[in-house]
C-alpha cells in the first residue's frame, strides 16, 4: 500500500507531497490539467523508461519518494540479500533523475533498475489505455488461477515443485555418471599406470628431494670431510704440543693464582668451561671423521632416487607436494570411472520412481485446474456483464506443455470483447476504452488470490456512462475494501465513492505548474458538481450532494 508521495521537479511540478487512503482514492480534474503525471511518478519511481525530459525546465535534477506498507505476503528474502533493513513494514522507494544518470534506492540503499521492476509486481498493478502489468503477463495466469485454489491444491503444487527439482538434479548426476562412463577403457588403463607410477615411489615426505640432495652432497665429499675434521682434531689434541696440552699448563698457572687471590676465581670458572668444551669438540671431530667412510652403494641409491623423483616433477607437478596432488585427483578419477555404472543403474531407477509420483501428481494438478478455470471464467464473464460488456467472454485456456517446475499446464487469460470475434490472448483483445474494465472484472474475481496490495487505474471511465459508469463504481467500492485504489476519473458517480478525494489543477501565471489539493466538505461537494455538469449551479450541486450523501 501507497501511504506517501513526494515529487520535486518533476515534469510541471515544483514539489507535491500527497498522503493516501488505504481504500478508494481519486483523482478528478480538467483534461490535461496533469492528473497523469501523478501516475506517472509512481510508475517511475518503480522502475518505469524514464527520459531527462521529466526533469522541470530550470532544474537539474528530478526526485521522487514512495513510502509503501507491505505485509506478511511480501516475500522479503531479496531485501536480505541486499542488506536491505525493513522497519514497521514500510519501505522508502526513491529515484533521482539527473542529466546523465538515474538513481534508485530503497531504505536508503543503492540498488539497481532490474531489482525494483521485479518486486515491482508484488506491489502494486497499474492499468492505463497503454499499460497493464501483472494480469496481462500470461506468465502469471498459472500462478493467479493456483493461487485462487484451496490449500490441499496449493500444498499439491509446492510438492510437485520440490520432486521436480529433485527429478532434475538426478537427470544432472545421471548425466555426469554416463558421460564418465564413457570414458575409453584405454583412459582407463593410463589413469591405472598413472596412479600405480606414483605410488609405488612411496613418497612419505614432500621433502624428501632436498634431504636426499644434502645427503649427496655429503657422501661426495668424504675424503675432504674426513680431512678436515681430523687435522682439527690432531690440532687440538693430537701430539705433545697439541692445543689442549697448552691449555692445561695455563689452567694450572690460572689455580695457583686464585689460591693466591679469590678475586680471580670467576676468571677460573670461566677458563676451565672453556677448556673442557674444547675438549669435548676434539673428541666429537675424531668422531666424525672416524664415522666417515666412502659409500659408492648409498650414492648410487640417492642417485637414483633422485632421478626417480625428478622424473615424477617433470610428468606430475613442479614438486613432490603437487605429485601428491596429482595422485589424489588421479585417484579421485578412477574411482569416479569404477563407481559410475553402479551410479547409472541407482540414478536410473529413483528417476523412474520419482518420473512416476509426478506423472500421478501432475494429472491431479491439471484436473483440479481445468474445474477451478471453468468456475472462474464464468464469474469473470458475469462480472464483465455487470461492468456493461454483455457480449464480452472471458476463458482461462488450459494446454498440455512439457513438464516443467508448475506441472504440465500452460494457462492463459484469453477473452472476446465482442459476440462475433474469437477468443484471443488478453492483450490482443480489450481496446483502449475496455482494458480497465476487464482488468477491474478479473482483479474483482482474484482479489482473495492476489498478493498486490494497490491497484492503479488511469482514465478507467473511458467511454462508459450511466449505468455503466454505476456498475463501475460500486466493483471498485467492493475491490477497495480488498486493496488500495488509486484511480483518476472525469466520472461524478465513480469520484463520489472515494474515500480520498485529490482534486488537480494546472496554474498558468508566468510559468506552468501543476498544484494538487486534497478535498472534503464543500469542497469535494463542488468538485463533483463541476464533474457532472461542467459547472457549479443549484442543480448540479444537489446532484453532487445526493452522490456523497450529504
Amino acid at each position: 500500500m501507497i501511504k506517501s508521495i513526494s515529487i520535486k521537479n518533476y515534469i510541471l511540478i515544483d514539489e507535491l507531497t500527497l498522503e493516501f487512503h488505504d481504500g478508494f482514492n481519486v483523482f478528478t480534474g480538467e483534461t490535461g490539467a496533469g492528473k497523469s503525471i501523478i501516475i506517472g511518478a509512481i510508475d517511475s519511481a518503480l522502475g518505469a523508461k524514464t527520459t531527462k525530459e521529466v526533469i522541470k525546465t530550470g532544474s537539474d535534477k528530478a526526485y521522487i519518494e514512495l513510502n509503501i506498507g507491505i505485509d506478511n505476503r511480501f516475500d522479503r528474502r531479496d531485501f536480505v540479500k541486499n542488506y536491505i533493513e525493513i522497519e514497521n513494514n514500510e519501505i522508502t522507494i526513491s529515484r533521482e533523475i539527473t542529466m546523465t544518470s538515474s538513481r534508485f534506492r530503497i531504505n536508503g540503499i543503492q540498488v539497481t533498475q532490474d531489482f525494483i521492476k521485479d518486486i515491482r509486481e508484488k506491489l502494486l498493478d497499474i492499468h492505463t489505455q497503454h499499460q497493464s502489468y501483472n494480469y496481462i503477463q500470461p506468465k502469471n495466469h498459472i500462478i493467479l488461477l493456483d493461487n485462487f485454489a484451496l490449500k490441499p491444491h496449493r500444498d499439491n503444487i509446492k510438492l510437485f515443485s520440490e520432486k521436480y527439482n529433485q527429478y532434475i538434479e538426478l537427470q544432472k548426476k545421471l548425466e555426469q555418471a554416463q558421460n564418465i562412463v564413457n570414458t575409453t577403457q584405454q583412459q582407463e588403463e593410463f589413469l591405472k599406470f598413472q596412479i600405480n607410477e606414483i605410488e609405488s615411489a612411496n613418497i612419505e615426505d614432500v621433502n624428501e628431494l632436498e634431504i636426499l640432495e644434502k645427503e649427496l652432497d655429503i657422501l661426495a665429499n668424504v675424503e675432504k670431510l674426513k680431512e678436515l675434521s681430523y687435522s682439527s682434531y690432531w690440532a687440538l689434541y693430537g701430539d705433545d704440543g697439541n692445543i689442549i696440552n697448552a691449555l692445561g699448563s695455563v689452567k694450572a698457572n690460572i689455580s695457583k693464582l686464585t689460591a693466591m687471590d679469590e678475586s680471580v676465581n670467576t676468571l677460573e670458572e670461566d677458563f676451565v668451561n672453556a677448556y673442557e668444551t674444547l675438549k669435548e669438540v676434539a673428541s666429537q671431530l675424531r668422531d666424525y671423521s672416524d664415522s666417515k667412510e666412502n659409500d659408492n652403494e648409498r650414492m648410487d641409491y640417492i642417485n637414483e632416487r633422485i632421478s626417480l623423483l625428478d622424473k615424477l616433477k617433470r610428468k606430475y607437478g613442479n614438486t613432490l607436494e603437487d605429485v601428491l596432488k596429482t595422485y589424489d585427483k588421479l585417484s579421485e578419477e578412477l574411482s569416479a570411472i569404477e563407481c559410475s555404472q553402479d551410479d547409472i543403474i541407482k540414478y536410473e531407477k529413483e528417476i523412474k520412481e520419482i518420473k512416476t509420483e509426478l506423472d500421478e501428481l501432475s494429472q491431479t494438478i491439471s484436473k483440479a485446474r481445468y474445474e477451478l478455470a471453468e468456475v472462474l471464467s464464468q464469474a469473470v464473464t458475469n462480472e464483465l456483464e455487470k461492468l456493461e460488456l454483455p457480449k464480452a467472454r472471458f476463458k482461462i485456456d488450459i494446454q498440455p506443455c512439457n513438464m516443467n517446475e508448475k506441472g504440465i499446464d500452460k494457462v492463459e487469460f484469453l477473452m472476446s470483447a465482442n459476440i462475433s470475434e474469437d477468443l484471443k490472448p488478453l492483450a490482443k483483445t480489450a481496446s483502449g476504452g475496455e482494458i480497465s474494465r476487464v482488468m477491474l472484472a478479473i482483479k474483482t474475481v482474484f482479489a482473495q488470490a492476489d498478493n498486490t496490495n494497490t491497484v492503479i487505474f488511469d482514465e478507467i471511465d473511458t467511454g462508459i456512462s450511466g449505468k455503466a459508469s454505476q456498475s463501475v463504481a460500486d466493483a471498485i467500492s467492493n475491490l477497495a475494501k480488498t486493496h488500495q485504489i488509486i484511480l483518476i476519473t472525469h466520472q461524478p458517480i465513480i469520484a463520489a465513492k472515494a474515500a480520498s478525494h485529490f482534486y488537480v489543477k494546472k496554474l498558468q501565471t508566468d510559468k506552468t505548474e501543476v498544484k494538487v489539493y486534497h478535498l472534503d466538505g464543500e469542497n469535494r461537494v463542488k468538485a463533483i458538481a463541476l464533474l457532472a455538469a461542467g459547472e457549479i449551479n443549484d442543480d448540479s450541486t444537489s446532484f453532487a450532494k445526493n452522490l456523497l450523501g450529504v
